[in-house]
């Protein structure tokens, strides 16, 4: 595996651990801006909304750029925004900040995996995306815990500026080991890009969008509970708000297995593997939703949970890379939408569903529900491919 696409992940590492740090500061920021827990989890589906909007957007604008550049560009933004979200005392102007540093995080994660696959043969795009996609993970390991530390003892602000720091040495990374992207133009001439057009027309095939609704429906399910983890373990579960890191880092070691048995079979098996593990996260939402008063029951299945989310979402980004080939700019930011469309819709069903006094369980018993939906559209894929031949 090329040395560039482990930059790559090293680089979405620090972009994760901002993604979902919120998942143990949410009561914190709710406190110090006096805003309800389901306005604080809001910020999650700002961040999951500009993520959307901005991965085809940025994708598109950035795609006759140099990789290098497009790259350096987006992960200088996201600097810039998180230090202007330490700083604001207005919840508006951090909701504001949390979407901008989405669009640019958008535009980074559509680069990378179109960069990072285009760096190896076939057979290994699987597990190239997996090692981008692991970035993320060891951010859920170490990141989002530290940054749960971090605001535990320092405010949440402190999560914020950690951010921006650990972005740095990404920065560097990425001048030194990721290739510009295209040719010198003193010796080779500069690819003509895919029409545009020509990209977007790979959304008209059904299996693709089945696809996509299937992957938006189970990260959907996996924000959904995620993002109102803290306040249920802590009055819910019973545990004291220092065993959320360890219950974030346990979320996290379950995504990066799940992430690397993705990256070793999704190519083999893809469809065995989909499949067993939109089951498996079905099942487990239900079973945490019935046992989350009990502390070992719950850390368990949230380290289960992980695995599951983080495989089986793995291998739908690397199916979607396999159904779009004629869409080499647009088929990450394609993933990047699906993806973070689950992440607005999780967060938000979630919040309803405190809203409306159904106690903190009712998040988890809407994941359940929406990955029976996603069940039911991968079914309704298997018979739309059956019929086509």
């Amino acid at each position: 595996m090329p040395f560039a696409v482990y930059v790559l992940g090293l680089a979405v590492f620090a972009q994760g651990t901002s993604e979902f740090m919120l998942s143990g500061l949410i009561s914190g920021i709710a406190t110090d801006l006096n805003v309800s827990l389901a306005a604080a989890g809001l910020l999650t589906s700002a961040f999951a909304v500009g993520m959307v909007v901005g991965a085809p957007l940025m994708a598109l604008f950035a795609r006759t750029w140099p990789r290098r550049r497009a790259l350096l560009l987006f992960l200088a933004v996201f600097v810039a925004v998180h230090v202007i979200g330490a700083l604001t005392p207005s919840y508006g102007v951090l909701l504001a900040t949390r979407f901008a540093g989405a669009v640019a995080n958008a535009g980074f994660w559509a680069v990378a995996l179109t960069t990072a696959v285009s760096l190896v043969p076939g057979q290994l795009k699987a597990r190239a995306a997996a090692v981008v996609v692991g970035g993320v993970t060891v951010a859920c390991v170490v990141g989002v815990p530290a940054g749960a530390v971090l605001g535990e003892r320092w405010g949440w602000r402190s999560a914020f500026w950690a951010v921006a720091l650990v972005c740095v040495p990404a920065v560097l990374a990425l001048v030194r080991n990721v290739p510009a992207g295209r040719p010198d133009a003193e010796t080779a001439p500069v690819p003509v890009p895919v029409p545009v057009r020509t990209e977007l027309g790979v959304l008209s095939r059904s299996r693709l969008r089945l696809t996509l609704l299937t992957m938006a429906l189970v990260q959907g399910a996996t924000f959904c509970t995620f993002s109102y983890l803290e306040p249920l373990l802590t009055r819910e579960t019973g545990l004291s708000a220092g065993w959320v890191p360890a219950a974030l880092a346990l979320f996290g070691v379950g995504s990066f297995i799940g992430v690397t048995v993705a990256g070793r079979f999704a190519d083999r098996r893809p469809t065995a593997l989909i499949a067993s593990g939109m089951v498996a996260l079905a099942l487990g939402w239900s079973a945490l939703a019935l046992t989350a008063g009990s502390p070992p029951a719950a850390l368990a299945l949230i380290l289960v949970q992980g695995m599951f989310a983080f495989g089986t979402g793995t291998a739908l980004i690397a199916r979607v890379l396999d159904e779009a080939p004629e869409a080499p700019s647009l088929a990450g930011a394609f993933s990047t939408t699906a993806f973070n469309l689950g992440a607005t819709l999780g967060p938000w069903a979630g919040g309803l569903a405190l809203d409306a006094g159904f106690g903190y369980r009712a998040p988890i018993w809407v994941s359940g529900a929406l990955m029976g939906l996603a069940l039911i559209t991968a079914g309704a894929r298997r018979v739309r491919i059956r019929a086509t031949g």
